[in-house]
């Protein structure tokens, strides 16, 4: 999996007053947890950019002015109710011998023959939570619809894997195509009863809808 570098500066002083002097200065205050103690940082709110607002999983190696450098992940981040601005970041240090717990983001791979006939291609589980070693941590988890028909699920139990253990129910839905009024169903095609989930923006293979 890809890593992020943050540049950090270990924070003596953990009080109110001097957390809010350094989201004053344009500094998000962070912890490490995972370690012996925990570690108390910040860092400039420009450098989560790529961390936080994007759609891949990314963990992050934490480099602190005094050289020292932490592999991490990203477990809690708080934001400010109003304008949004970051204004706590939670990490866990990764071990080479210890499981992570991180939610990975689905993509979609082919053309869902049941969309091209007309059905409503519903993208169900955007992410899927995995626990893993670090280095057999995947950057995502690829989901093949090229054989999808119209009423047919792909769920959780047709993507385990042997590298990591996906920590979802083995019967949930992370993607199906449902019939809408102008499908032509094939033969082997089969309607799949229930109510349609709301529309979202698509991702990619054919601009499914939404339905987490």
């Amino acid at each position: 999996m890809k890593s992020i570098t943050i540049k950090g500066s270990q924070r003596e002083s953990v009080g109110k007053v001097s957390t809010k002097a350094l989201r004053n200065a344009g500094k998000v205050p962070c912890v490490l947890y995972g370690g012996e103690k925990p570690l108390h940082f910040s860092a400039d709110e420009l450098s989560f950019k790529d961390l936080v607002y994007t759609p891949n999983a990314y963990t992050a190696v934490i480099e602190l002015e005094n050289g020292e450098k932490f592999d991490a992940v990203l477990q809690d981040i708080q934001f400010h109710p109003v304008t949004d601005k970051i204004l706590h970041i939670d990490f866990y240090q990764l071990f080479e011998d210890k499981p992570v717990t991180m939610n990975i983001p689905v993509r979609l791979e082919g053309n869902s023959p049941g969309v091209r006939n007309g059905g409503r291609l519903l993208f169900r589980k955007r992410k899927l939570t995995i626990k893993a070693l670090p280095a057999l941590l995947p950057d995502f988890i690829t989901v093949d619809i090229s054989k999808l028909k119209i009423g047919g699920t792909i769920a959780v139990e047709t993507l385990l894997n042997d590298d990591f253990n996906i920590l979802h129910p083995d019967s949930t839905a992370v993607v199906q195509v449902k019939a809408s009024r102008n499908a032509v169903l094939d033969d082997d095609d089969e309607e799949e009863e229930g109510d349609d989930a709301p529309a979202a923006e698509g991702a990619e293979a054919n601009a499914p809808e939404s339905a987490e």
